[in-house]
């Protein structure tokens, strides 16, 4: 395998779910705080910025677990865990797309500019957080969410508390998602002491991540209540309750096929709420 199909799997372009997963709510709070009519080079900027984040991440998660990645079967041939790439190498392409990704953002506000060292720092420590962290998830959904105030720093030069209750939403959302991706690798982090939400969570994992669900729901219905949002933005609610009911089938018995595929499907789940915003905007 040359070097660039390397980086790219390092940065996961093969694997693009979690760029959605942050895309989703960045976008959403993009139309609200712009009252539906967000700047299209906003857009463009937040979405590029959002994908070489989440790779700037994904180097840099790599990097820190590289010990740990091979004593787990779906991580032990990573790049740098199987040793084709080098760790400075990592290093080294996380922060080239970060400085690209800063790049991006020098025409915004200074607001949104020193948030954006708040986003870098939230980012680069996660993978850490799960050598003592009971519920590292939690964590990473301040990190995958952290495009929500960004959004409205941007768009708005200020950050409001709806922002930060829609952030609190998106970390209900990660630590559902994040959960069933934990749990296919429960047996394996048990084995070598990584901290996990499904390790914590016990035998009440299913329950708590339903829980998640509804929470994150909640809260959304609420801001975007709040801002007028009706029927179309109710609808995209629904359908997400009823994707989140359908994982419930898919986690139930703790299959790990079953856990994994919950994890890819919430991409429908965050477009659903998106596509509810962007519609009750545009028909109202």
């Amino acid at each position: 395998m040359n070097k660039l199909a390397l980086y790219f799997r390092l940065i996961r372009l093969d694997k693009p779910i979690g760029t959605v997963l942050l895309l989703w709510p960045t976008l959403y709070a993009m139309w609200l705080a712009a009252d539906g009519v967000p700047d299209w080079k906003l857009i463009l900027i937040f979405t590029l910025g959002t994908f070489l984040m989440r790779s700037a991440g994904c180097a840099i998660n790599d990097y820190a677990d590289q010990d740990f990645d091979k004593h787990v079967k779906r991580t032990a041939q990573r790049p740098i865990t199987s040793g084709r790439i080098g760790g400075k190498e990592a290093l080294a392409i996380a922060a080239l797309l970060s400085i690209v990704a800063f790049c991006l953002i020098l025409p915004l506000n200074t607001l949104t500019k020193q948030m954006s060292v708040a986003a870098v720092i939230i980012a680069g420590t996660y993978p850490y957080f799960k050598r003592f962290f009971a519920i590292p998830q939690a964590y990473l959904g301040i990190a995958f969410g952290f495009g929500i105030p960004m959004a409205y720093a941007a768009v708005q030069n200020q950050v409001p508390l709806t922002a930060w209750v829609l952030l609190v939403g998106n970390i209900f959302w990660t630590l559902a998602y994040d959960t069933e991706y934990a749990m296919v690798d429960r047996d394996d982090d048990l084995k070598i002491g990584i901290k996990t939400s499904a390790i914590t969570f016990g035998r009440y994992d299913v329950a708590i991540v339903m829980v998640c669900y509804a929470l994150h729901l909640v809260l959304l219905l609420l801001c975007g209540w709040q801002q007028g949002l009706r029927f179309w933005f109710v609808a995209g609610l629904l359908v997400a309750a009823g994707i989140a009911a359908y994982h419930y089938t898919l986690i139930r018995n703790r299959d790990r096929d079953g856990c994994f595929y919950a994890f890819r499907h919430n991409n429908w789940l965050g477009f659903a709420v998106f596509a509810g915003v962007v519609l009750d905007y545009a028909l109202r």
